[in-house]
C-alpha cells in the first residue's frame, strides 16, 4: 500500500526513530508498503519517518534506471559502524524535501550493521559512491536529521524559507511523480519504467 509522506517543516520528521524490537509481519508489510511508496515517488531511498513511523527501518536501491534490474535493500536498526577518514561530496535531495536540492559532504565508504527483513544480522561493507551516500541519508533520517542539517546556514535557510512558503505547518503532503525527471538530472540515469 502506498503511504503518505512527511513534507519539512513537519516536526515528525525531526524526532529519533524507536529500534525494532522483532522483526515480524507487521515490519515485513511496512518494508513491503515502503518499497511500493519509494518506487511510486521515484526514490532511491527511504526512511520510516518520512511515511510517520517512528521506527528504525529504511529501505533503498539505487540501481540506476529502466535497462538495470532492481536491487531493494531493506535495513532494521542499521547502524553505522565505521566510516572512512577521507569524505565524498554528492548532490542530495530529499522526498521530504521535494525539489530542493544540496551538495553534502560525507564519509566517502562506510560499513553498516542491520537486520535484514526476515531479521538475519548483517554486517555490509559500502565502498563508496551513491549507496553509501543514499544509506548515510536514510540513517539521518532515522535520528531526526534532514540533508539540510548537512549544509550552509545560508542555504538551509534560504531551502526553508521557500519551503515554509508552500507548506502549512504540520502538513503531510503526496507529491507528484515528477521527482523521476529531478533524480534523471541529479543522479545521471533515467526515470524508472
Amino acid at each position: 500500500m502506498q503511504m503518505s509522506l512527511l513534507a519539512e517543516p513537519d516536526s515528525r520528521l525531526h524526532v529519533r526513530s524507536e529500534a525494532v524490537l522483532g522483526v515480524d509481519g507487521a515490519v515485513a508489510e511496512l518494508i513491503s508498503d515502503m518499497f511500493e511508496t519509494m518506487y511510486a515517488f521515484r526514490g532511491i531511498g527511504l526512511a520510516a519517518p518520512q511515511v510517520d513511523v517512528r521506527l528504525r527501518v529504511i529501505v533503498t536501491d539505487v540501481s540506476p534506471g529502466e535497462n538495470t534490474a532492481p536491487n531493494p535493500i531493506a535495513m532494521v536498526n542499521p547502524e553505522i559502524v565505521w566510516v572512512s577518514d577521507h569524505d565524498a561530496q554528492m548532490r542530495e535531495g530529499c522526498l521530504s524535501v521535494m525539489g530542493h536540492f544540496g551538495d553534502v559532504s560525507r564519509p566517502a565508504e562506510v560499513r553498516v550493521s542491520f537486520y535484514t527483513f526476515t531479521g538475519n544480522p548483517r554486517n555490509y561493507p559500502l565502498g563508496g559512491g551513491l549507496l553509501a551516500t543514499c544509506i548515510q541519508h536514510e540513517v539521518d533520517h532515522l535520528d531526526g536529521i534532514l540533508f539540510l542539517g548537512h549544509l550552509s546556514a545560508l542555504k538551509r535557510n534560504m531551502i526553508l524559507r521557500k519551503t515554509l512558503k508552500g507548506t502549512k505547518p504540520g502538513s503531510c503532503l503526496c507529491f507528484e511523480k515528477g521527482i523521476a525527471r529531478i533524480l534523471s538530472e541529479i543522479f545521471a540515469f533515467g526515470p524508472r519504467a
